[in-house]
């Protein structure tokens, strides 16, 4: 520690790649400083540290990490902790970034990240830092200040905790508990979501995703014929609604609710925080969101079940494009996000092509099947649950051609569900089968595909290119990947993490394993062994937050130079 405060005081005003030679290992009385990579300029990528503490000083139950879900959770709030203390203490000074220092700041769900790591022996945050310069000079006390002052003052009250502290660690594993044992009673008796009475599921607005304030907000409660109650490890009892698989629809006029109660079980794949209103809306961690994208690229995907006789006798056993219609965009996502191991569809009619939803009688008078390409989803939804054992959550507004397919049907009135299953079957006996199915038989193959290792080509000019901008573009190349249509995927990290993972897999395809395949094993190794793993920096990978195998399948499936050949069809 007395070395690196020299060593700042003999570069103060020196130009700044002086900095340099800080990097290194630095001992405190209570941690470790790993100063991993210095930046370039004040306005390059920050600064990478990392602060180490002994577990014997942290002295933190073992039970607080005695399952991986526990641990996830205490790294969730060690990382929490740490950015409200740090944001107590920033000071820019300087030019560019100078002066801060910064953890990956976590959003409102409780997701594996590389920002904190909890072991045996000890418990490491990983941090950015802008050394801070004015222009292009050292400003080495201000350096020494940050370093030898604000950072050892920040890690003690971190790392050390308190009382009040162990308090909310010990709610944070009840409700991780809680979590964990609703998920597994909805495995034990076939539920694909569960929304909580009491739960609070819009949010402030637009722009953020924390809960909705004040006396208009009305909390969720389950109809009664619909109602269960779970028995968790900690508390009393939680009562909510339990959605069985099958097949469901969310019906009842314009803001009502209807699209809040989806995007609530949407995210329900993912825990959220104590606070945040949708703590216990759970839902089956492979549930996906589909949606129609115009424009997006399809790579040799088997689309038959929903379109054949195309024009000029195009194949769709193994249909691409680079400017996919919604139609064939929405058939292209359901078919990959099966591909990839989906247990249930989520669907919005406001964010559907309606040509795929439904073709009704009238049009079916006018059009005639063989003049019509599209198998409309209505059609094939049943058959899907039947033969795959793939459950679907539709919103509709404007359809009732579904009500026949429906195993329940929930009005949306004034924000309050009503269980309207019998009522709309009996609406859908009176009227009777207006127009006819078109989906023949079954359901048709779901095909897998190999991964050919030429359709992974990062090069940009001389150099490799991969890195993530944002929540929703991945740079790979010379070709950006648009993730806007996945809707699931919550926080920019997440999308850093999917850059790697695509780049991990680059390297170890060869054309005989499938993208399936290559995803699961990827996923499965990255979540036991961690994100660094395929962080392309050495000891500091910070910034990284677990994506699922379903957003990772989505960004393959979007990368328009993907090179994939047909594998065997299930």
């Amino acid at each position: 520690m007395k070395k690196l405060e020299d060593i700042l005081r003999r570069i103060d005003g020196k130009g700044y790649k002086a900095y340099k030679d800080i990097e290194g290992v630095w001992r405190f009385p209570s941690f470790t400083l790993y100063i991993d990579h210095v930046q370039g300029d004040p306005f390059a990528s920050p600064t990478r540290i990392r602060v180490r503490m002994p577990m014997g000083l942290a002295a933190y139950p073992g039970e607080w990490r005695e399952t991986p879900r526990r641990k996830i959770a205490l790294e969730d709030w060690l990382t929490r902790k740490w950015a409200r203390l740090l944001d107590a203490e920033a000071r820019r000074v300087g030019t560019g970034k100078s002066g801060m220092i910064s953890i990956d700041r976590p959003g409102q769900e409780i997701i594996q990240r590389s920002s904190v790591n909890v072991c045996s022996d000890s418990v490491e945050a990983r941090l950015e830092i802008g050394l801070p310069a004015r222009g292009r000079t050292v400003l080495g006390r201000e350096a020494a200040r940050m370093l030898l002052e604000v950072l050892p003052a920040c890690a003690e009250r971190a790392f050390f905790l308190s009382e009040k502290d162990k308090e909310s660690v010990r709610r944070r594993m009840e409700l991780t508990d809680n979590q964990e044992a609703i998920r597994e009673e909805m495995r034990r008796r076939g539920w694909v979501a569960f929304i909580a009475d009491g739960a609070v599921l819009p949010r402030e607005s637009g722009a953020s995703d924390r809960p909705m304030k004040g006396g208009d907000v009305i909390r969720f409660a389950s109809p009664e014929s619909m109602r269960v109650s779970v028995s968790v490890p900690h508390g009393t009892p939680v009562s909510g609604m339990a959605v069985p698989k099958g097949i469901t629809l969310i019906v009842g006029g314009g803001y009502h609710g209807k699209s809040t109660l989806l995007k609530a079980i949407e995210r329900g794949v993912y825990d959220h925080v104590e606070g945040d209103g949708r703590e216990y809306v759970l839902t089956d961690r492979d549930a996906v969101k589909i949606r129609a994208e115009d424009g997006r690229s399809v790579k040799n995907v088997n689309i038959s079940p929903f379109i054949n006789n195309l024009p000029f006798k195009r194949d769709t056993r193994s249909f691409s494009t680079d400017d996919a219609s919604g139609s064939t965009s929405q058939a292209a996502a359901i078919m990959e996000a099966l591909e990839a191991g989906a247990s249930c569809l989520l669907i919005d009619e406001d964010t559907s092509a309606t040509n795929f939803m439904i073709r009704d009688a009238r049009m079916q008078a006018l059009v005639a099947k063989e003049k019509e390409p599209i198998t409309p989803f209505v059609d094939k939804v049943r058959q899907l649950y039947d033969e795959h054992g793939v459950s679907c959550i539709l919103v509709l507004g404007g359809s009732g051609d579904y009500f026949g397919v429906a195993d329940k049907v929930i009005l949306m009135d004034h924000y309050r569900p009503v269980d309207v299953t019998t009522r709309a079957h009996e609406i859908a006996r009176e009227f009777g089968d207006r127009r006819h199915a078109e989906g023949g038989d079954r359901f048709g193959e779901v095909t897998d595909r190999r991964v050919r290792p030429d359709g992974f080509d990062a090069r940009r000019g001389s150099r490799e290119k991969v890195d993530a901008k944002g929540l929703h573009t991945i740079l790979y190349g010379t070709e950006p990947i648009d993730l806007s249509g996945l809707e699931q995927l919550v926080h920019p990290s997440q999308t850093r993490a999917l850059a790697w993972m695509i780049k991990r897999i680059a390297e170890r395809a060869d054309g005989k394993v499938t993208l399936r395949e290559w995803i699961d094993r990827l996923t499965a190794e990255t979540a036991e062994q961690g994100l660094e793993t395929i962080s392309p920096f050495r000891g500091h990978p910070g910034n990284l937050a677990m994506p699922r195998k379903h957003e990772l399948a989505g960004a393959i499936n979007r990368l328009r130079t993907l090179s994939v050949q047909r594998g065997d069809s299930r």
